[in-house]
């Protein structure tokens, strides 16, 4: 692509709310403008839903020179937050594109898409393939998460909207189209892709902030803040992140109860999308019921004189992440760059990743093992196997087939994060000392994690020499102009859908099946 100094970058994202993605636009728009094979002026930001206000202004500020304008309209938002009929949306979408991409020159004009793959609104996604292909754009779809990683509750909603076959579905999140380019955030999704599209699949992996000694006055500040939101001067462990069930914030709350027990657990965001609501809800209720040291969504009230995310891992004791998936694991780098000590659930589609870039997690664990006598387990059973024929029942036919039952135990324990929320809830709810006493033998580690927590020696994953390499600023801008300027093969018929079923394969293997994602319901 040559430098022209005079490139739109669109950037596409369904919503602008608070979470990993939008980080990854404010970090990574500096870098896409400094870098003179793009030769970026001019930023439009487009979606669903306006940017807040605030984070708008900072984000000016970081692109000097640059002019920052806005696109919204409703109709490029979620399908599911809509109430107009499947046909009359997608009328409107294309209207919106239409308008978006009006007088595009080829080379002059690049969008750039985020999570397009997770189905949300496939309309929006096919008129931006298609419409960008009239006017020569390329168009870089930026997959951050799929709809078939435990999202299957996006399949009726994709068939409401007009796309009835899995083909069709593939043929628009996995285009070839010669003007479209494919970017993962890991590289076992890179390499599945290239094996169709070969290098039209590029992996961009998220770049991140380079630890920076936060002034002392702003994570004071934070501290405060932190003391006033909880009603008193206390440790604090924070999970980096929306409300989304994914997550495992159960287990998170098992830890810091265990490991710490007068210490408070936090999370910054809040619920960002309805089908997350029961989970939140029942999560919540039972803090309340219980009395438990549980703080969520402290950030959900955008209040004016809230602390940034850095700001408020920099004041905490410790940073949790006990995802059940992650795509890429922003919040491993966030606590390293932090200097706070970490406590990870390792996830294996990202653990090479994270190696590669030289980062070691000294707190790192693969399941927390649970003795059956925690919870009612006649009941779990029954739950469970009602959930996975039901869950199983509502897969699109072609991947009944390919699902596989999660792994069952015969006795003795079972992992924390094969449990259903209810399960869950069971074990939280028996005193902490209890549990400790039942589950250390399963958890031997603990003990020591225990101990340094108590002394304050849990240790903090350091900033490895070679991490700027793949994931600094520069770095990420190469690598975006790499793949613009990558010349594409000719790729075979029939790729998106082979496509599509070697991911079904692995996404409905027995390993990935957690109880707790089979249903919206608590």
């Amino acid at each position: 692509m040559k430098t022209c100094w005079r490139v739109k970058l669109i950037v596409f994202h369904s919503h602008y709310r608070p979470g990993g993605v939008r980080r990854i636009i404010e970090l990574a728009l500096p870098a896409l403008a400094r870098e003179r094979r793009l030769g970026v002026n001019t930023v439009v930001l487009a979606g669903g839903e306006a940017p807040d206000g605030r984070w708008l202004a900072a984000l000016r500020v970081s692109l000097p020179g640059v002019e920052v304008t806005c696109a919204v309209a409703h109709s490029a938002g979620y399908v599911s937050e809509a109430r107009e009929p499947a046909e009359t949306l997608a009328r409107r979408v294309q209207s919106f594109v239409d308008d978006l991409l009006a007088g595009s020159e080829s080379g002059r004009t690049v969008v750039w898409a985020h999570n397009l793959g997770l189905g949300r609104n496939l309309s929006l996604a096919r008129a931006l393939v298609q419409t960008c292909g009239r006017y020569g754009v390329r168009l870089v779809m930026h997959h951050h998460d799929w709809w078939f990683d435990n999202r299957w509750q996006r399949w009726p909603e994709m068939r409401r909207a007009g796309f009835r076959s899995l083909k069709a579905v593939a043929e628009v999140i996995f285009s070839t189209k010669p003007h479209v380019r494919h970017a993962t955030i890991n590289r076992a999704d890179q390499r599945l892709l290239a094996r169709g599209l070969g290098r039209r699949a590029g992996w961009l992996p998220n770049l991140v902030a380079e630890p920076a000694v936060l002034p002392g006055t702003a994570v004071t500040a934070a501290r405060v803040w932190l003391e006033r939101i909880l009603g008193e001067p206390a440790p604090v462990w924070i999970v980096p992140c929306r409300l989304l069930r994914r997550k495992n914030l159960a287990e998170a709350l098992l830890l810091a109860r265990w490991l710490r027990p007068e210490a408070w657990l936090v999370t910054t965001g809040s619920v960002s999308s309805a089908d997350e609501k029961a989970y939140a809800d029942a999560l919540q209720s039972a803090a309340v019921r219980h009395t438990w040291r549980l703080r969520l969504g402290v950030l959900a009230g955008s209040e004016r004189e809230s602390p940034t995310v850095p700001a408020l891992l920099a004041a905490s004791e410790v940073v949790l992440l006990t995802s059940l998936q992650e795509g890429f694991g922003l919040p491993n780098l966030e606590a390293a760059a932090a200097g706070r000590p970490l406590l990870v659930r390792t996830l294996s589609n990202i653990a090479p990743d994270l190696a590669e870039f030289g980062f070691r997690f000294p707190q790192a664990y693969d399941e927390i093992w649970i003795d059956r006598g925690l919870f009612d387990e006649r009941a779990e059973t029954a739950r469970q196997t009602l959930s996975w024929r039901s869950w199983k029942a509502r897969l699109p036919r072609a991947c009944r087939a390919l699902a596989c039952p999660p792994p069952w135990w015969e006795a003795g324990a079972v992992p924390f994060s094969r449990l259903t929320l209810m399960a869950q809830l069971e074990v939280l709810a028996h005193p902490a000392e209890e549990t400790w006493a039942r589950c250390l033998r399963l958890n031997p580690q603990l003990a020591r994690w225990r101990r340094q927590a108590s002394e304050g020696t849990l240790k903090v994953s350091r900033w490895p020499r070679k991490a700027s390499a793949w994931l600094g600023a520069e770095a990420y801008g190469r690598a975006f102009a790499r793949l613009l300027d990558t010349v594409p093969q000719t790729v075979k018929p029939g790729i998106p859908a082979r496509i599509s079923e070697e991911f079904f394969r692995a996404k409905l293997a027995g390993e990935n099946q957690y109880p707790m994602l089979w249903s919206l319901k608590s």
